[in-house]
């Protein structure tokens, strides 16, 4: 039995972490994955169909075989009572002869219920592989998506974010002071021309008060 249900796979779930480190293209080789055990899958369904015929097969046949005995063996019964020997031994030949194929269906019939029971487990390992891979698919189908989004909302702020505009308005902020700076520059000497043309206002006003002491002095007294 175990021969029969040897799966033959070039990736196994056990070493698919391995082959995924290596591979170009993850994604395609858990595809390529799923498709083999999914193909496995629909092949011991297949099989299990098969062997349940088989089973109901075996039993009707071994139920037949039993019944067959046990009429036998009553029929030789009465044959016995009514002093019939030779009518008894050949019903007692015939019930023999059922309770040998009794006995081979019957054991037939154990052994393809094993054989279920082993390939049932066989599907449910295999549904179960299938059904975990497939998970870890999405999963990185949804985190890949995530990291892509996340990179072009990254460009968008390298392009339009708050970066640009705290920049945009450095340099305003600068021209602005710049253009601060250049007025202020401009009236500070503005005020130093005035200050200095109001000095020599006041030294020529001084000097002329000066020259009319000097002449008030130098005139003859009448």
């Amino acid at each position: 039995m175990s021969g029969i249900f040897r799966r033959v796979r070039d990736i196994t779930l056990a070493s698919l972490n391995e082959h995924l480190d290596r591979a170009e293209d993850p994604i395609q080789l858990i595809d390529q994955f799923l498709m083999r055990t999914q193909q496995e899958i629909n092949e011991s369904e297949r099989l299990y169909k098969q062997y349940v015929m088989h089973a109901n097969q075996m039993k009707q046949q071994m139920n037949q075989a039993v019944e067959l005995r046990d009429r036998r063996e009553q029929q030789a019964l009465i044959a016995l009572k009514a002093n019939e020997e030779y009518a008894a031994k050949l019903a007692l030949q015939e019930k023999l002869m059922h309770e040998e194929k009794a006995q081979h269906y019957t054991e037939l019939y154990n052994r393809t219920k094993d054989s279920i029971l082993e390939l049932e487990q066989q599907l449910h390992t295999l549904k179960g592989e299938f059904q975990t891979v497939y998970d870890k698919r999405q999963l990185y189908i949804a985190r890949m998506q995530t990291i892509r989004l996340q990179q072009r909302m990254n460009e968008r702020t390298n392009h339009f974010g708050g970066n640009q505009t705290d920049g945009m308005f450095r340099r305003l902020d600068d021209r602005v002071t710049d253009m601060e700076w250049e007025t202020q520059s401009l009236n500070n000497i503005r005020h130093m021309n005035q200050n200095i043309q109001g000095s020599y206002e006041k030294e020529a006003q001084l000097q002329q008060e000066m020259q009319r002491l000097r002449e008030k002095l130098n005139t003859p007294k009448e």
